[in-house]
């Protein structure tokens, strides 16, 4: 191993080893699918990530040979994090914490370490990126290293990789999404003429919804993910975003029942201009056809990037699941480790 880069050479591509915070169901979502995919990875992109080390709040475990984590029954106690870093060589830092105000302090501290060490970061959670974005950014500089965030931007739908990258030089305006599958499947159940409390109720058994849903109903998760959109794209501190929220509530049902009567669609509508710096709104907008928002069914998401000269570009589907949250962790992982040359 390449005690500098936490990187093997094997059949021509690189191992590089990963240590991951958060064993939730997007944390094991992630270890099985580099397990299942590792060779897969190595043939097309040149990189095998390897999960070197998991790490939950009291314990830690290294996977076994095959890549799977043994139960919790034969973990240890957890070490301190850069003693983790130097036994396993990592070169990669997953997190797949909970977004959760109790927990953002932690998952700052620990960003911020890997970052000045040299070691990526790669990120589903959402809390620290909303208050540390400018010291996680200095960090990252001052380590060379990278942070990335689809995961906490849309689970698979790649909005962020076009706010941080795909836009560059287009003049894109405007940013105008649904990026919550949960509201966008609760407003078209209240259009099919369900209560509120039965769309959410659908919502949850089908695995849309979390066991409380106010973060999605209420704007507030819509409201974060265009704050960080905003960030990659323009430059935002999303620390210093004011944002406005209609939410959907027990008056929206009407709405959306006039709205399906005029062959419309009731969207919640997260959106952020140049033109107005510094504001997210999430809005309840009857949408035509023709609109891509308007296209969306039960929970998939889309992002429309309004660029005056080369025209919108928009983003659409990408599964909103911890499978989805897992499959950007690993493309993350990935565009951080693989080789950039050529076409790559």
């Amino acid at each position: 191993m390449n005690e500098l880069t936490g990187a093997t050479e094997t059949t021509g591509a690189t191992t590089t080893a990963v240590v991951l915070a958060g064993y939730g169901p997007v944390g094991q979502a992630f270890v099985d699918r580099l397990a299942r995919d590792g060779e897969a990875l190595a043939r097309r992109h040149g990189v095998r990530p390897r999960v070197a080390a998991v790490r939950a709040s009291a314990a830690q475990c290294r996977p076994d040979a095959d890549g799977s984590v043994p139960p919790r029954s034969r973990w240890d106690p957890a070490r301190p994090l850069d003693e983790t870093f130097d036994r396993t060589g990592a070169r990669v830092f997953v997190q797949a914490v909970p977004s959760s105000p109790g927990l953002r302090e932690r998952a700052a501290e620990e960003a911020l370490a890997a970052l000045r060490r040299g070691i990526h970061v790669v990120t589903a959670t959402k809390s620290h990126l909303l208050t540390h974005w400018r010291d996680l950014d200095a960090a990252a500089r001052a380590g060379g290293s990278m942070i990335r965030i689809s995961g906490a931007t849309g689970a698979a739908l790649p909005a962020g990789d076009l706010s941080r990258t795909s836009l560059r030089g287009l003049d894109c305006r405007t940013i105008r999404a649904c990026p919550n599958g949960t509201a966008t499947f609760v407003l078209d159940r209240l259009a099919g003429g369900d209560t509120l409390g039965d769309a959410i109720r659908a919502a949850q058994l089908r695995g849309i919804a979390e066991a409380d849903p106010s973060a999605d109903l209420s704007g507030d998760d819509a409201a974060t993910k265009v704050r960080l959109l905003a960030a990659l794209a323009w430059g935002w501190d999303p620390a210093e975003v004011r944002v406005r929220a209609e939410p959907v509530d027990g008056t929206t049902a009407r709405r959306a029942l006039a709205a399906a009567a005029r062959s419309r669609r009731l969207r919640a509508v997260a959106g952020a201009a140049v033109a107005e710096p510094g504001v997210v709104r999430v809005r309840l907008e009857e949408t035509e056809a023709g609109d891509p928002l308007h296209a969306l069914t039960g929970p998939e998401k889309a992002a429309v990037f309004g660029c005056p000269d080369a025209g919108d570009v928009t983003v659409s589907g990408g599964r909103s699941s911890p499978v989805g949250a897992a499959l950007a962790l690993v493309k993350d992982t990935v565009e951080v480790t693989a080789a950039r040359t050529g076409f790559h």
